[in-house]
């Protein structure tokens, strides 16, 4: 198997980032241009320009502040540096092996043991760990995780990680927001009116149902991806693949799936916070029996 180095993986990071974005904007592009043509189709051109000026200002407020909305929806909250120094001290070593800038630090209250790293590149980036991973992992394991993170940062993953986060889910909204309009919002004459446009409402309507899908299954297949990565640059840093080969470990063993924390953001964890019946379909996160059976290996 051809063997790719951290930076040619942090260059395709990068590529990846920027081609999801361009494929969101299209999408909602056509979304909203879809509802329009549907709803008020003398007034297409005119929501086409606007829809295109609304998704363009919302992906750049997604690349620049998408981190702060992650922050916000996990209840993560900054860390106490004097409780907590051991994790700094942990961060800042670890980022200094890597390369980077000591990203800001933050803690989630749960029973889950967990982590995420989030941010639109190394100078501007935060890692957030749970407090049960706090009291559960050890020295080594610990460093593991955060080194895990750590390399999500320096990998550029956490720039393609937020973009998802925020514009997923703004996909999945304007879909929604066409099947309610199809349904509700045509009645009588109005839907006799809009019987002409068969074709594209039937286009309107797959647009809406696949969407969401297509754009989930893109955001599972790269994350799983970048997952392996991050373990692998994580043995790089601490250079002891068992620390986080046992983190893992445990983590299987105790977590039952239950932070509750939306699907937008699921993806940037450290392993999934949720259990969902559709995990085989759209999981972002590899089996952690196999990350575990690779860590071994190395």
């Amino acid at each position: 198997m051809e063997r790719v180095s951290f930076f040619d993986q942090m260059a395709k990071n990068k590529r990846n980032s920027i081609l999801l974005a361009f494929f969101i904007f299209l999408t909602l592009t056509a979304l909203v241009y879809v509802v329009s043509l549907i709803l008020v189709p003398e007034l297409s051109l005119l929501f086409l320009v606007i829809a295109g000026v609304v998704v363009a200002v919302y992906a750049y407020g997604s690349y620049n502040y998408g981190d702060r909305v992650v922050l916000g929806a996990t209840n993560a909250r900054p860390v106490d540096e004097r409780e907590q120094i051991y994790l700094v001290n942990a961060v800042e070593g670890l980022s200094i092996a890597a390369g980077i800038p000591k990203p800001k630090v933050y803690v989630i209250d749960s029973n889950e043991m967990n982590a995420f790293a989030t941010g639109k590149d190394p100078e501007h980036a935060s890692v957030a760990v749970t407090t049960a991973l706090l009291r559960n992992l050890d020295r080594s394991e610990l460093e593991g995780v955060i080194g895990h993170e750590i390399s999500h940062i320096r990998n550029y993953d956490i720039r393609f990680a937020t973009l998802v986060s925020v514009l997923v889910g703004l996909v999945a909204i304007i879909s929604d927001m066409l099947l309610r309009s199809w349904r509700y919002g045509i009645r009588g004459e109005e839907r006799e009116e809009r019987e002409g446009l068969g074709f594209l409402v039937l286009i309107g309507f797959l647009l809406a149902v696949f969407a969401p899908l297509v754009v989930r299954f893109v955001q599972a297949a790269i994350s799983r991806e970048h997952e392996f990565l991050a373990d692998a640059s994580s043995v790089q840093l601490t250079r002891y693949p068992e620390g986080l080969a046992s983190a893992l470990e445990k983590i299987m063993k105790v977590n039952r799936g239950e932070m509750r924390v939306s699907e937008a953001v699921s993806h940037m964890f450290f392993v999934d916070p949720n259990r969902s019946p559709l995990d085989e379909l759209f999981a972002t996160h590899p089996p952690i029996e196999e990350r575990i059976r690779i860590l071994r290996s190395m």
